[in-house]
């Protein structure tokens, strides 16, 4: 009768702990873990454990496609859940396991080194006799991890020091996991000593960072729970270790140079990675003293440093992302036993824990953006453009407490044509790519003009899914250090010089476009300021027009200005700005449509190709193409006019109305963009100051600009490309060779 009740007894607890526990994580993972062993039979569970180690894990849905734990391959084992058990000759778990007091319950689950010890130290009696309570048993492999000089102390007073140790892993009241709610603290029937309780979303629950392995097995007179360490006892906070700590002077000097160190004192559950005096001694000296001699920059270096979070080690079973004091985010993960930071390993030590949270000690500085200068935040991809900087002398004027932009174009936007140009003209160039004030991206808008150190006015144009100065659009990757921010783009940017009547007229291949455009009374719009997107035609485009043919198509204006006006747009389009793919639809000055889309990286225009995007003129930009553009649903009424425009353009069914004539185009379009374009300076006086204004005419020629800063400056030198290997990845650094 009693073995009846007791049976009864124990499986109304864990029904009542199942329906119960739907809405905590341990218990989620744990059903879903029933769920994956199913075909074993009833109250399976489903483990994965880490080959060549005993971790096992009821796994998330991640690592448990993956395969793996911590980057480690995982193998899949099926056991018995918490409180079942098998039977001889049946399929899986059918039976409950037997329920006992405390001191029997840590048979059941195997910690049979904390039953010995239980009953060294006497507490045998009490965890047998009545109360509530909750004990947190370390496995075997716990004690057999334990420091040897630690143990060897507990097993020699057992009376005191291994009664107390134990005590401090018991609370008295049952507390299932579900109970266990993440950022409590439990009070220890050891002195009243802190338990602290991580509940984490993917199932791990932690008691100071130790992992409960084996949850909720019921007993008589309580709980059980296997965790995979031996507790210490907390006392001091983040502060207090750090304090007394000679190993991390260097960050107690940081912490205190920033008044983050009070921070560490307060409550809270904080992790701190914890840099070491030799973390510290490996920073270049230039920098370290920098950022040290800096209140803010130190600030908010100590801050990057720290997590609102505690983040214990065994919680951690693949990558994520968390924000820090600073404001920006660590990636922390695993590899094996391993803690990573941003993917690298570098914790020496982790697991401090202490009354407000956990201390993991690393072998590197973290710098976070915020503490860096402007030229320091170019990535991997910007070598190029940063080298070049530094060795050309610009980084020198970059000053500490100056504000600046870099607009940094990737490294392959360098042509080795480019590397040998002369040194001054190169050093103009890169001038190009630096913004006297702080600009951040959301600061960016369409029609802005941004001036250089080199005295130019740069351009902006916003698309809907772009960002673009003058001919080159920026990349992802945006980012703020103290002094600046840095823009990665694809290409150097190029600032107009000219117009674009200048720049038909300079170059030959425009030559039958601009005497057509001249004849139709249309060359003073190219000349003046605006804003126009103009596809031109090469002289390819003309092959097999006659004189005749030409002069009819001269005497008939109307027609000739609906021709040329329906390459004409009002606005600057990039072909980089525009959505890959997608097709966009801009109305011509002429009133048609053209469709522009981009297609690997290559300008489509009513699906004929742009042989050369993005020529950047003062007042608009040019795309060339090969073939003269025309309206499919613009009729000609005249046959001679017709029969012109068939030699010219075999891609389209002209349409042929007898009779029917091209509408007239008065230049009011264009007067009326001269008229909008005489606007005075402006001055933003949000943020940092941007002063800009419209352009007004055209630049000079660049051989000329280049003949002079020749004939100004010193002996030409070379740049020379030099290519080296780093960490197995080709990187491109460019040196100097001087004279």
């Amino acid at each position: 009768m009693k073995i009846f009740f007791l049976f009864t007894f124990s499986t109304f607890l864990l029904s009542a702990f199942e329906q119960a526990a739907a809405s905590a994580h341990y218990d989620k993972i744990l059903t879903h873990s029933r769920i994956r062993a199913r075909d074993q039979g009833p109250n399976v569970c489903a483990l994965q454990q880490v080959m060549g180690t005993k971790k096992k894990y009821f796994s998330t849905c991640r690592n448990w496609y993956q395969g793996a734990i911590c980057g480690k391959k995982a193998t899949v084992l099926y056991e018995c859940c918490p409180g079942y058990m098998k039977m001889d000759g049946t399929r899986g778990c059918p039976a409950v396991a037997p329920i006992d007091h405390v001191y029997g319950t840590l048979g059941i689950v195997g910690a049979t080194s904390t039953q010995r010890y239980s009953d060294m130290s006497k507490l045998r009696e009490e965890i047998e006799g009545r109360g509530s309570f909750t004990f947190f048993a370390p496995s075997n492999e716990a004690w057999e991890q334990l420091n040897s000089e630690i143990h060897r102390n507990l097993v020699d007073n057992v009376n005191i020091e291994l009664y107390n140790a134990l005590h401090h892993h018991m609370v008295n009241k049952r507390m299932l996991t579900k109970d266990l709610k993440n950022g409590m603290t439990l009070v220890s029937m050891y002195n009243d000593q802190k338990l602290l309780i991580n509940h984490y979303p993917n199932g791990v629950v932690t008691v100071n960072c130790a992992r409960i392995i084996h949850g909720n097995q019921i007993a008589t007179n309580g709980v059980v729970h296997v965790i995979d360490r031996v507790l210490t006892a907390v006392g001091n906070t983040i502060q207090d270790f750090i304090e007394v700590e000679d190993d991390l002077s260097s960050l107690r000097a940081a912490a205190i140079t920033s008044d983050v160190l009070d921070i560490l004192g307060r409550p809270g559950h904080y992790t701190l990675f914890a840099p070491t005096n030799e973390a510290f001694e490996r920073l270049p000296r230039g920098v370290l003293e920098r950022i040290m001699g800096d209140k803010v920059a130190s600030e908010a270096l100590v801050k990057f440093h720290i997590l609102n979070t505690l983040q214990c080690s065994e919680a951690i079973t693949g990558g994520a992302v968390y924000e820090t004091l600073e404001g920006n985010i660590l990636e922390v993960g695993c590899d094996g036993e391993s803690l990573t930071v941003n993917g690298v390993k570098m914790v020496k030590r982790k697991d401090i824990v202490t009354s407000n949270g956990v201390i993991h000690l690393i072998d590197e500085v973290l710098i976070p953006d915020s503490a860096k200068q402007v030229i320091e935040l170019g990535g991997a991809q910007q070598t190029t453009f940063t080298d070049l900087v530094a060795q050309l002398g610009l980084a020198s004027s970059l000053r500490p407490e100056g504000q600046y932009t870099l607009l940094a174009p990737l490294n392959g936007a360098f042509s080795d044509d480019t590397l040998r140009m002369d040194q001054r003209l190169l050093k103009t160039i890169l001038q190009n790519h630096i913004i006297k004030v702080k600009v951040g991206l959301n600061e960016l808008y369409n029609g802005q003009e941004l001036e250089t150190i080199g005295g130019k006015l740069l351009r902006v144009f916003v698309y809907r899914t772009a960002v673009c100065i003058e001919n080159s659009c920026m990349v992802r990757g945006s980012k703020e250090g103290r002094n600046g921010f840095i823009h990665i783009f694809r290409q150097i940017i190029n600032p107009a010089e000219k117009t674009l009547h200048e720049m038909l007229r300079h170059d030959k291949r425009f030559s039958v476009f601009l005497s057509l455009v001249k004849a139709a009374d249309l060359d003073d719009v190219l000349s003046r300021p605006g804003e126009w997107t103009l596809f031109v035609p090469t002289n390819d485009a003309f092959k097999g027009l006659t004189d005749d043919d030409k002069n009819i198509l001269i005497r008939d204006k109307n027609a000739l200005r609906n021709i040329l006006l329906y390459h004409l747009i009002q606005g600057v389009f990039i072909g980089s700005g525009f959505e890959p793919g997608v097709t966009n639809i801009l109305k011509t000055i002429q009133g048609g449509k053209l469709y522009l889309k981009t297609v690997n990286d290559t300008l489509l225009v009513n699906e004929l190709k742009s042989r050369e995007s993005d020529l950047m003129a003062t007042n608009g930009v040019i795309h060339v193409i090969d073939k003269l553009l025309y309206p499919a649903d613009l009729p000609v009424g005249n046959d001679q006019l017709l029969t012109i425009l068939k030699k010219l353009i075999k891609y389209i069914q002209i349409k042929f109305v007898r009779d029917s004539t091209f509408k007239e185009i008065p230049l009011t379009f264009y007067k009326i963009n001269i008229i909008e374009s005489n606007v005075q300076p402006i001055t933003r006086k949000e943020g940092p100051e941007i002063k800009y204004t419209r352009i007004t005419a055209g630049g000079s020629d660049n051989e000329e600009k280049l003949k002079k800063l020749l004939e100004e400056e010193a002996p030409v030198r070379k740049v020379q490309p030099n290519r080296r290997t780093q960490g197995g990845a080709a990187r491109r650094r460019t040196r100097l060779a001087y004279p």
